[in-house]
């Protein structure tokens, strides 16, 4: 074994016991398995985020036993997909009380154009809406819209909706790649895990992924975005 692969491997354990000790106190990671977030955050970045920023939860469980901090338009946020449970990672638009709507891509609160210079666009065609009606709202509220209603009529032009209470909307910066809250619907404050703080490890997957299983094949890896490394995440 070469001096240089050794001391690769001694970063690398340096690292994993950096990660284990911080998520022991008061942090926790996770990779990132699609391309909601780019280009804030990118397929494959491995970020570690405040957990007990939200308030502090019973292990396991939703249920808090400390309040934190209430979320705030434009922080970037870890939290449970309200649809598999899954950690996802998305920006917060807009709080308890907000009225939503987009309309041609532009997202709108409280009738107010949002100043967003993190957006990204990958397709620039534009999908005419359907007619929106309290049943659709009633959809998007019980997170069953997606289910009933082609997605290409939510993507450009969703809404208007009123936040519930205890809830927030969240969307991904990557707006026509997001699934995001214009199809599940409003996340419950308890869903909220904590703020992303850094990136500690930024693979490139080759694209991206459904699940664990399809993220450990590393043999379909391209390589490792050192330039990425220690970049903080700013929200």
């Amino acid at each position: 074994m070469s001096k240089k692969t050794l001391k690769e491997i001694q970063s690398w354990i340096v690292v994993i016991l950096i990660v284990l000790v911080l998520r022991a106190t008061f942090v926790e990671g996770m990779l990132v398995p699609t391309q909601s977030m780019e280009s804030t955050i990118f397929i494959g970045d491995a970020i570690l985020f405040n957990r007990f920023i939200y308030g502090v939860k019973i292990p396991f469980t939703n249920m808090q036993l400390f309040p934190g901090r209430s979320p705030k338009p434009g922080n970037i946020i870890a939290f449970k997909s309200p649809v598999d449970n899954r950690n996802l990672v998305k920006r917060c638009i807009a709080l308890e009380g907000d009225t939503v709507q987009v309309i041609n891509k532009t997202v709108y609160v409280n009738s107010k154009t949002r100043l967003e210079s993190y957006t990204q666009y990958t397709d620039h065609s534009v999908y005419h809406g359907t007619e929106w009606n309290p049943m659709l709202e009633r959809l998007w509220e019980d997170g069953e819209l997606y289910k009933n209603v082609d997605p290409r009529l939510i993507r450009d032009n969703f809404g208007p909706v009123i936040v519930p209470k205890n809830c927030v909307f969240m969307m991904g910066d990557n707006r026509d790649e997001s699934f995001d809250g214009r199809y599940w619907g409003p996340l419950n404050k308890q869903a909220l895990l904590g703020k992303p703080l850094v990136i500690y490890m930024s693979i490139d997957l080759g694209g991206p992924r459904q699940n664990m299983l399809e993220v450990i094949k590393f043999w379909q890896w391209k390589g490792i975005r050192v330039n990425r490394i220690g970049k903080a995440i700013l929200s």
